[in-house]
């Protein structure tokens, strides 16, 4: 009896993974804090569903005080964002009102990181295009 659960638990987790890769999904995340607990959170969410969801698109909007998290010089959670470098399924954006607002160059950005107008516009574009949203935000 202990073997047929154990077969059947173990059939249930497969079919579970293979029906969530067969249905890919889009996810922005907004990340609006200068917290660095967010930062990480932000990028153990965004790994870990990249990771186990590899159809499936993401992109952090980065806007407000979150600005640091993307920044060289700054950033506390580079190298999980630069692991991302060149993966066309996983996108980071800041805000150029924001870098604009603090005098930060778009060269000060780590590599991969892309410019959009603006970081709220960009979220409502991508729900207005299905995209889910996630508001990041730790405590």
């Amino acid at each position: 009896m202990m073997k047929k659960i154990i077969l059947l638990s173990s059939f249930l987790v497969l079919s579970m993974g293979l029906l969530a890769q067969s249905n890919p999904v889009k996810i922005v995340f907004d990340i609006t804090s200068n917290d660095e607990a967010t930062h990480q959170a932000t990028l153990r969410h965004v790994s870990m569903m990249s990771a186990n969801y590899p159809d499936s698109e993401f992109e952090v909007v980065v806007y407000a005080g979150a600005y640091p998290m993307v920044l060289q010089e700054n950033s506390t959670v580079s190298s999980e964002i630069l692991q991302f470098e060149g993966n066309d399924k996983v996108s980071f954006v800041v805000c150029e009102a924001t870098l604009k607002r603090h005098q930060i160059k778009p060269s000060q950005l780590l590599a991969g990181v892309k410019t959009v107008p603006d970081g709220i516009l960009e979220i409502v574009t991508k729900q207005g295009e299905g995209w889910g949203y996630i508001k990041e935000a730790h405590h």
